[in-house]
């Protein structure tokens, strides 16, 4: 896997102009090993025209052909796990963090109903814990609402820290932020109301990792 990602994929998806590309794995591995990898893609139509480039990329099928063609006694992966995410209207673009050692907190929050989701959203994007995010320094990367995936209704998000204790220390932050204090007071933004569930899941860029 960390061959075709790092010598077939990543280059292909380049040239196509898919980039940057994030590939990570846990901080912290509790059990299967796991390999987190972020595409982004500039429209629907763009991500649905990206295998037929790909089976066109004599390049890319000579250097995956290892993950491609593996026999099925000795298979590159056991499962792929794919989600498809919509950019937020006020976060339409990934932004790649500088280019230094750090740390990366992927987080999922899970909704009772699709209406809590949108209301969540609706958090996010017009009533400033975006701003939030990037006026205390989280450097974020991504938020997406899930559109095809695991788990919906949800989303997704992806910040960024120097090490564990900038992790704490930043949340510690934003808990006792006026303007969230604030916003999280509103009734109809009860974050127990709009979350049923958080998932957090702290990982750590390979060395080709392009964020």
């Amino acid at each position: 896997m960390e061959d075709y990602y790092k010598n077939a994929a990543i280059p292909a998806l380049n040239r196509i102009g898919n980039k940057p590309i994030g590939v990570f794995t846990e901080l912290k591995p509790a059990a299967q090993t796991k390999i987190f990898v972020l595409i982004p893609y500039k429209s629907l139509e763009e991500f649905l025209t990206v295998p037929e480039e790909l089976a066109s990329d004599t390049v890319y099928q000579e250097e995956a052909s290892p993950y491609l063609n593996a026999p099925a006694s000795a298979p590159a992966y056991e499962r792929i796990n794919s989600s498809l995410l919509k950019a937020f209207a006020h976060f339409p673009k990934l932004e790649k963090p500088e280019q230094k050692p750090r740390i990366f907190e992927f987080r999922r929050y899970e909704h009772a109903t699709e209406g809590a989701g949108k209301k969540k959203l609706e958090m996010f994007n017009d009533a400033g814990e975006i701003d939030i995010f990037k006026r205390l320094g989280f450097n974020p990367v991504f938020f997406g609402e899930t559109v095809i995936g695991e788990l919906r209704p949800n989303l997704i998000y992806m910040i960024t820290f120097e090490n564990m204790e900038a992790h704490d220390s930043h949340w510690k932050a934003f808990g006792a932020d006026p303007e969230w204090k604030k916003i999280s007071t509103i009734p109809d933004y009860a974050d127990a109301k709009l979350v049923s569930h958080i998932t957090s899941t702290m990982l750590a860029p390979t060395v080709y990792s392009q964020i």
